[in-house]
């Protein structure tokens, strides 16, 4: 199975654990690498749905090796990270 791989598409959703329990939003890509918000307002993300928001030094790297799977509304991640 081919491993989920995070674009810039990926901007603005939710990112959720094993469990549905929530961690954050992409916020945005920064060489090539995703990151989370894990505290993010509603402009926030209102403003990383649109592609409008910037990675901020609060937020963090997330690897794709660690993502389980990848829909229209969720990133979730693998159990035992």
């Amino acid at each position: 199975m081919a491993r989920p791989k995070l674009t810039e598409t990926d901007e603005g959703k939710r990112v959720v654990n094993h469990k549905g329990e929530a961690i954050g939003v992409i916020s945005g890509f920064r060489g090539g690498n995703a990151y989370v918000d894990p505290d993010p307002g509603i402009t926030d993300k209102i403003m990383s749905r649109l592609g409008w928001a910037d990675v901020d030094d609060d937020d963090y790297v997330l690897e794709s090796r660690k993502v389980e799977t990848i829909t229209d509304d969720e990133i979730r991640l693998k159990p035992n990270l």
